[in-house]
């Protein structure tokens, strides 16, 4: 079984992302953790489930399959979610955009402090902008660990796993958060928003 084929080109974010590291990123990370997640819960009464409700109810699962779950479940749902934010030429606007610029004050304010949360998280992991309780939040997630656990809705994210950006710009975190801001696609995450 494999995951879903990328929603564009592995070319379509160039220059921003790679082909190679699109291939990569996708082809054996992506469905590294597919492969671990379906064996995890192999045979279980979660087999049926969508990783999404899985996620969502970790505390139920068994102690023996528990972080394997919220390893490579995380790691399979996270970088499906963050293909589907990822699109060039996508302008600012809609309700998402207006209430970041109503909590933050302006796009570039926003910006400004998801970059450094995700320039500042230790080790491997992903920053995201949530809900949480109704309000817009940015928060950082170790590993693979998932706002979803925790009850958030996430509305987009970036991945600062060394392998999201390695090839292309080696160990410079920074140049890849900024190339990011290249590739959001707000219209996604607005309907993200109107959905939660």
């Amino acid at each position: 079984m494999e995951i879903a084929p990328l929603p564009y080109p592995y070319d379509a974010l160039e220059p921003y992302i790679d082909e190679k590291t699109m291939r990569i990123h996708h082809d054996k990370h992506h469905q590294a953790y597919f492969d671990k997640y379906m064996k995890a819960i192999e045979g279980t009464e979660w087999a049926d489930k969508d990783v999404k409700e899985v996620l969502e109810n970790v505390d139920a699962l068994p102690e023996d399959i528990k972080q394997a779950v919220i390893n490579n479940g995380g790691g399979y749902f996270h970088h499906t979610f963050f293909w589907t934010i990822l699109k060039k030429d996508v302008p600012f606007k809609g309700e998402v955009a207006e209430e970041i610029k109503k909590k933050w004050g302006s796009l570039e304010k926003f910006q400004e402090e998801f970059s450094d949360k995700a320039k500042t998280l230790f080790g491997s992991g992903w920053t995201w902008l949530v809900v949480n309780n109704g309000e817009l939040e940015i928060v950082n997630t170790k590993n693979q660990d998932s706002p979803i656990s925790l009850g958030m809705v996430p509305l987009l994210c970036i991945d600062v796993w060394e392998h999201a950006y390695y090839l292309k710009v080696q160990n410079r975190r920074p140049e890849w958060i900024e190339n990011f801001w290249n590739i959001v696609n707000w219209e996604q995450a607005n309907k993200y928003y109107l959905e939660r």
